[in-house]
């Protein structure tokens, strides 16, 4: 396996990203050490350094990057990100389970009050009305 097919978590990132004389950022999924990079970068060392640690594809995006850049870029890859993703929950909890319980119950409880206070206002009208 090439250092490009490497499979690199989130947690593996933060572990490299400890090394304060690193620059590890990642750019579409793909991960990069740009360390040896730092000094010859047109925009500066400290765009890269801000970015250390963290996914820097909006920021590259931006930019606006040459398709020189991109291909520069190949040779300072060492992963590929593997995102993790949570279990889907198939049942359903007892929280939403008393939302959906809820939003039944309050319109039925409104509509038989509106009920009561309807006959209750009818029959004192009718009750006035043959006195």
């Amino acid at each position: 396996m090439a250092s490009t097919d490497k499979l690199v978590t989130m947690s593996d990132i933060a572990e490299l990203a400890k090394d304060k004389d690193k620059c590890i950022i990642i750019v579409d999924d793909k991960v990069y050490d740009v360390t040896k990079f730092l000094d010859e970068h047109p925009g500066g060392e400290e765009v890269l350094k801000e970015q250390h640690g963290q996914d820097a594809t909006t920021a590259f995006e931006d930019v606006g990057h040459s398709i020189d850049a991109r291909q520069q870029m190949i040779q300072f890859q060492i992963g590929q990100l593997q995102r993790v993703r949570a279990p889907v929950n198939t049942t359903t909890t007892p929280a939403v389970a008393a939302t959906s319980w809820t939003k039944l119950i309050i319109p039925i409880v409104i509509a038989v009050s509106a009920v009561v206070i309807y006959k209750l206002i009818a029959g004192q009208m009718g009750a006035s009305s043959t006195s």
